[in-house]
């Protein structure tokens, strides 16, 4: 068997070097349950832990998303990989040979354009790189970068350049090197002039930051004018490779760190990651320039823990950074904000007080979502009279009662007790009934649809009773999980019943494992599910090779399913001939009734011999 261009042996070594356990925990903290790991899915928002790994089959299942497969499956659904761009990852972190060829040896017209216009965005950002720093035109541009407190470390790691005053100058290029320019203006690079017979350069006259996804490639840019001109920034539009709603400015090359970690520090634009980078702080991304979305904190959480907010210290950055806590901790990330004096931004603080003070005052000082959430909410009031005062109190208890823990909500009204010389006990009072209200709106509800995990509904779900699936249904279940695990009854079934499966996906199933064992493979759940390519296939195989098919297995009881499989397709003939014999008798048609009655008697003799 041979997956386009990749040798099976490369991918059964990858699967062998790469325990799944690792490989899923540089994303998940997972926890033991007996004998598999839980964890909360970096496929989905939840608070109840449905991901689970499984040491001993090599596979991971959410019973949440139905998001499954083997490690290869999962570092192509946290990084966004294809197949044979999984396995070339894995295959290098292990030094294994890769031993075929880098291009599939088919390329749909979807996935040419995308790899034009990402060869189109690196050639230009080399070129942008170049006229800032070997040309008269960058000169400008240079200075200004150098008065911001740039050096030449930071434009070469982050690749910064210039693109010219000229209406053209990057199209010539371009045409040049014999770029499709009509693909560029797909890509956001160039636009149609207006008489449309020919192309413009998208950017003109401004500092360009090249914009890269989570695997490194260049698929966007934004440029910063160098002029009073508006807008002062300008970015790529949406394309089949850019959306500013998923993509973290730094992702790429701070991943590692953030994984390291697991904490994440997040700026409001590309200066302050750059600055920050120079600074110590690696673990830096930002959102560029637009405001924090749930993608942006689902992309997070797959890296990251803890996430620490640092936006500008002005009054719109306060805001943007208070409205972030909330997506943040529905994503399961652990928030804080780090607080700039002086409503400074990070570059800014940073070239008057330097890199130490950066790291220790302000990153590694950085307060609890609650504390933040508490000090923004001051600002709304005036203080210094009661009525503002008893207002703030009021608030500042609506936040402090969502609070899970006991101890945090204590801590909380202790400093309010501190703050406003109220007593600890009328606050509490007042806490308990806000609480109250509090239960009786969740219960009910908020999000009826998917409640059962949402983490926009914590309340408890009323118990519901378990779908029963019909019997020949788990019977295939079942008798498939064995067949996962044991050659020897794959090939007794293969005899005995073939393809005659009622569920189409477990017939599929099993000629894919017929083939794995004609090939000579030895029974190995996660290098089967390699051989489906079929996302949903590999749902089905996972949650079927997670069940525990071990317990009291024998040859009477592989018979036994094989019987119940057998048994449906004339259990369902029979239920069709009861219901065309009662028709025929409403009808009055004797005759008819009678052929129907001999064939029902047929079909239960049938139906005992099995």
């Amino acid at each position: 068997m041979n997956f386009g261009n990749i040798p099976d042996d490369v991918i059964a070594a990858v699967l062998k070097y790469h325990e799944i356990v690792e490989v899923v925990s540089k994303y998940v903290h997972l926890a033991k349950q007996g004998r598999n790991f839980k964890g909360l899915c970096p496929f989905h928002s939840e608070k109840s832990p449905s991901f689970t790994v499984s040491p001993d089959k090599q596979i991971f299942n959410c019973f949440g998303c139905g998001t499954a497969g083997n490690a290869i499956k999962f570092v192509m659904e946290i990084e966004g990989l294809t197949f044979p761009e999984a396995v070339r990852q894995l295959a290098e972190e292990a030094d294994i040979p890769i031993g075929w060829e880098s291009a599939p040896a088919e390329e749909t017209a979807g996935q040419k354009e995308k790899r034009l216009i990402i060869e189109g965005h690196e050639l230009a950002a080399k070129w942008y790189n170049y006229l800032l720093k070997n040309s008269e035109l960058g000169k400008p541009a240079m200075e200004y970068l150098r008065g911001r407190g740039f050096t030449d470390r930071m434009i070469d790691e982050f690749q910064i350049g210039y693109s010219p005053p000229m209406w053209d100058k990057l199209c010539q290029f371009l045409n040049s090197r014999n770029i499709n320019l009509a693909i560029m203006e797909k890509g956001g690079l160039v636009s149609a002039n207006s008489e449309g017979n020919g192309y413009l350069d998208r950017f003109r006259d401004r500092i360009m930051f090249p914009i890269r996804d989570a695997r490194g490639r260049t698929v966007a840019f934004a440029g910063r004018v160098l002029k009073e001109a508006q807008p002062k920034y300008l970015n790529t539009p949406e394309t089949v490779l850019f959306n500013k709603s998923s993509i973290l400015y730094n992702l790429d090359r701070a991943k590692s760190s953030i994984r390291k970690s697991r904490k994440a520090v997040l700026f409001e634009g590309y200066a302050d990651v750059i600055k920050a980078w120079d600074a110590g702080a690696a673990n830096g991304v930002a959102t560029m320039g637009t405001a924090l979305t749930e993608e942006h904190a689902r992309v997070l959480k797959r890296f990251a823990d803890e996430v620490i907010v640092c936006y500008d210290g002005d009054d719109a950055g306060q805001a943007a950074a208070f409205k972030s806590l909330a997506l943040l901790e529905r994503s399961g990330c652990n928030a804080q904000v780090a607080i700039l004096p002086g409503r400074m931004d990070p570059d800014e603080y940073i070239s008057v007080n330097g890199a130490q003070k950066f790291l220790s005052e302000i990153i590694n000082s950085a307060v609890p979502s609650t504390k933040f959430k508490l000090i923004y909410l001051q600002r709304n009031h005036i203080l210094q009279k009661d009525e503002g005062k008893l207002k703030y109190i009021q608030e500042a208890l609506k936040i402090i009662a969502e609070l899970h823990s006991p101890t945090e909500r204590e801590h909380y009204v202790k400093e309010l007790s501190h703050d406003f010389q109220y007593s600890i006990q009328s606050l509490n009072e007042q806490l308990h009934q806000i609480r109250e209200q509090l239960q009786k709106k969740k219960n009910f509800g908020d999000n009826k649809e998917n409640s059962w995990n949402n983490v926009m509904n914590d309340r408890r779900t009323e118990k519901t009773s378990p779908v029963l699936l019909p019997a020949f249904h788990n019977a295939e279940r079942k008798l498939l999980a064995v067949m996962m695990e044991d050659a020897d009854v794959a090939l007794y079934v293969r005899e005995q019943l073939g393809d005659r499966f009622n569920v189409e996906a477990h017939a599929a199933l099993a000629a894919y494992l017929y083939a794995y064992y004609a090939d000579g493979n030895e029974p190995d759940a996660s290098r089967y599910m390699a051989t489906l390519h079929n996302e949903q296939l590999e749902k089905v195989a996972s949650s079927i090779a997670m069940t525990d098919s071990t317990g009291g297995i024998n040859d009477k009881v592989i018979d036994d399913y094989i019987r119940e499989i057998k048994k449906y397709p004339q259990l369902a003939a029979l239920e069709l001939k009861k219901e065309e014999i009662a028709r025929a008798e409403r009808a009055g048609d004797v005759i008819r009734a009678a052929q129907i009655a001999s064939e029902i008697i047929s079909l239960e003799r049938q139906l005992k011999t099995l």
